[in-house]
């Protein structure tokens, strides 16, 4: 396994993830549980890597005027609990133990919508281009961890476009479904 970072979850909060606080978030519905683990993707401009938009993005702190793509988010006001970088960094921007705004309007196995029992873990990429081997193996470690921490996640990770089919694509083609499981077993079995 490449990265060094090690990981755990206290209240809320993944030890070894960089903390920015999102103002986008909210209260989880009282009595639910986190029960699913959503995969996306994001880069802004789209497709374009760096440059801290992301982050200013989930702060409200976005600058509009800094290109044309920012215009046509502009006021949208999102959030996720993870962004995995391309580097492998991991930042959270909201506890766990709170809603993020990440899915929208979403369904998973009949359940509608999906932040009020998910975590949503983005990573910096886009539909058109691979995705980086540290973040697979960032994300298979993050992953392992939050499925020990909330074992109901233990057989439910799916796609953004998995749960608001026909309005999102993410994670995308290129996100390699098989390497992630793979990838996951394989940090099990050293623990």
């Amino acid at each position: 396994m490449q990265h060094a970072a090690t990981f755990q979850v206290i209240e809320g909060q993944l030890i070894g993830a960089r903390q920015i606080a999102s103002p986008n978030y909210n209260a989880r519905p009282a009595h639910s549980e986190i029960e699913l683990l959503v995969v996306h993707n994001i880069s802004l401009p789209p497709s374009q890597f760096g440059g801290g938009y992301i982050e200013q993005f989930f702060q409200n702190k976005l600058d509009w005027s800094l290109h044309p793509y920012f215009q046509t988010i502009q006021g949208m006001q999102v959030s996720t609990h993870l962004l995995i970088l391309r580097s492998g960094e991991v930042l959270q921007f909201v506890n766990f133990n709170q809603r993020a705004w990440h899915s929208g309007r979403s369904s998973y196995l009949g359940k509608k919508e999906c932040n009020d029992y998910s975590i949503g873990i983005e990573l910096e990429g886009s539909d058109d281009l691979p995705f980086q081997e540290i973040q697979y193996q960032v994300l298979a470690h993050v992953v392992t961890v939050l499925q020990a921490t909330y074992p109901k996640l233990l057989q439910h990770v799916a796609g953004h476009s998995d749960i608001a089919r026909g309005r999102k694509t993410d994670p995308g083609p290129y996100f390699d479904w098989l390497k992630i499981r793979r990838l996951i077993q394989q940090y099990k079995a050293i623990k």
